[in-house]
């Protein structure tokens, strides 16, 4: 008992850390923030808003990294070099208000 213990504690601790990375937007120029994304399909960005509170939020590549009723969407969050750099932002499919189709966007 105390090897098959052993053994599936040498499994878990060798494999892969599914933990997704966390970046600051703020010391990345768009284009990184935007590569960081498309590499590794998601990521947490988290930032200070001027008026000094913590913002963060989970930005993927597209859809397929969403739950199943969320759909990929268009959103601005700030770097170096840009105010407005345009990623992709899980929203809920609620908020399409009876649109016919899910928009399928790509990073």
């Amino acid at each position: 008992m105390k090897k098959l213990a052993l053994t599936a504690a040498l499994v878990l601790a060798a494999s892969p850390s599914l933990a997704i990375s966390r970046y600051n937007p703020m010391s990345m120029t768009c284009q990184s923030a935007r590569a960081a994304i498309h590499n590794q399909g998601a990521v947490i960005f988290r930032w200070t808003s001027p008026r000094g509170l913590p913002l963060y939020d989970r930005y993927v590549r597209n859809s397929r990294y969403c739950d199943a009723n969320e759909y990929a969407e268009w959103k601005n969050i700030p770097t170096r070099d840009d105010r407005s750099c345009p990623v992709l932002n899980c929203q809920s499919i609620d908020n399409l208000d009876g649109m016919f189709f899910i928009p399928n966007h790509s990073l």
